[in-house]
């Protein structure tokens, strides 16, 4: 699967949630593209990820 443009390979059966959790981000700030639309947060748990998906994935961070 493609990530932020990046080629990945993930497990089989993988959740959005495990994927940001398993790779340090904090899904609480995180919005997530999925082929093209927006995953809500409350579904991050049961959207599953296939080879061929394409994910963006953007974290919002505080500052000024």
């Amino acid at each position: 699967m493609k990530v932020n443009g990046e080629n990945e390979s993930i497990a089989g059966g993988m959740t959005v949630k495990e994927y940001l959790d398993g790779r340090g981000y904090d899904a609480s700030k995180s919005a997530v593209l999925l082929n093209g639309k927006v995953v809500p947060r409350a579904e991050f748990g049961s959207v599953t990820l296939s080879d061929g998906d394409s994910m963006e994935i953007v974290s919002f961070v505080g500052g000024g």
